[in-house]
């Protein structure tokens, strides 16, 4: 049972199906997982797809609609925006760009694909709209998604896509007094703390498309009060703390994994 006074948010991505490298079973122990959990929100930050085909969306929102949550918030990546796919997108999950506010937490989450191309951007046409939506009620946590990476993630080799408009739209979000983004698109798991914000990027929670060491994995991100835990969990396999923070005081401890199993701290 969840303790009182706790918002819990399941963050997944890169589920790619449709794909060769796409494992059913791992999709379907964390949709087991996330129901256990009883998260408050579940937000599928992109690449629900392998090549943005019909069938693939279908296959996708047939392990989406299986979560029990009432809150799901859903943007695509650049493999959904393939062949023409955001069209199935939207005739599926509705509007590519949203905003959900549920007790004190808004989620301002945007798609920053563009079509047929692996590189991503905001835009600068959307800067005074993602700002207006933070501003129009004062939350206790801001959180901004999109699929794409704002910052170079390591162990991803050459770093080809980082959002186009990066600084820019960084200056954007720190306007806005975001504190959390959260992404994915590289299928490698990692956080950052950049001036006021903590950024944490997911793994791919189906895919054996993996660099290095990798492993399928989800993100659960836990708010109480200003205190926020963020964990990496392994489908049926257990879970490790990748960072926790403070909205208030921004003192933060940043956890790093260990090949062989050992956990460092650093702050």
């Amino acid at each position: 049972m969840a303790r009182e006074g706790l918002f819990t948010i399941a963050h997944l991505s890169d589920l790619h199906c449709g794909g060769p490298h796409f494992v059913p079973t791992l999709l379907e122990r964390a949709v087991t997982e996330i129901n256990e959990l009883k998260p408050d929100a579940v937000i599928c930050s992109g690449d629900l797809t392998t090549f943005g085909f019909k069938q693939e969306y279908i296959q996708a929102k047939s392990y989406l609609d299986r979560i029990e949550c009432e809150h799901l918030v859903v943007i695509p990546g650049n493999h959904d925006s393939r062949n023409v796919g955001y069209v199935h997108f939207e005739d599926l999950f509705g509007d590519r760009n949203s905003v959900l506010r549920v007790n004190g937490v808004t989620v301002v989450a945007v798609d920053s694909t563009e079509p047929d191309l692996d590189h991503g951007q905001i835009g600068r046409g959307r800067y005074r709209w993602i700002e207006e939506q933070f501003a129009a009620d004062e939350s206790d946590l801001r959180i901004f998604v999109c699929h794409h990476h704002l910052l170079p993630v390591p162990g991803t080799g050459r770093e080809r896509n980082v959002i186009y408009d990066a600084g820019d739209a960084i200056e954007c979000l720190q306007r806005a007094r975001v504190q959390l983004v959260l992404s994915g698109h590289k299928h490698v798991p990692y956080a950052w703390k950049l001036e006021d914000i903590f950024v944490v990027n997911a793994g791919t929670v189906s895919s054996l498309r993996l660099r290095g060491n990798t492993r399928p994995c989800y993100n659960v991100v836990e708010v109480e009060g200003a205190h926020v835990d963020v964990w990496r969990r392994y489908p049926f396999h257990g879970q490790e703390k990748i960072i926790q923070f403070s909205t208030d005081t921004l003192a933060y401890e940043k956890y790093t994994a260990r090949i062989e199993g050992e956990v460092t701290t650093r702050s």
